[in-house]
């Protein structure tokens, strides 16, 4: 019997060194950051009007300081998860 559970110990020991590595999936980026920033307007070249050229010029720079929040967010997003995904292994 004690024959037998001596042999028997090495292959048990053995067993748990047979597992299947555990593959690393870097996660998915937030669908948030999946949205390309819109188009900015065009002014209508025969407009005579100063206040629409201000107009669609306004709304061109908060467009943009949407998109420069939504990409700085981005490049924080992945730099902190590559940390992550790097640290573990």
């Amino acid at each position: 019997m004690k024959r037998s559970l001596i042999l028997l110990l090495p292959i048990i020991l053995l067993t748990g060194c047979l597992t299947a590595p555990v593959k690393q999936v870097f996660p998915d980026v937030p669908a948030d950051l999946l949205v390309a920033c819109p188009d900015l307007k065009l002014v209508d070249p025969n407009t005579t009007k100063l206040s629409e050229v201000i107009s669609v010029v306004s709304e061109n720079y908060g467009q943009y300081q949407e998109c420069q929040i939504k990409v700085d967010y981005w490049i924080e997003w992945y730099k902190h998860q590559k940390e992550i995904f790097n640290s573990v292994k």
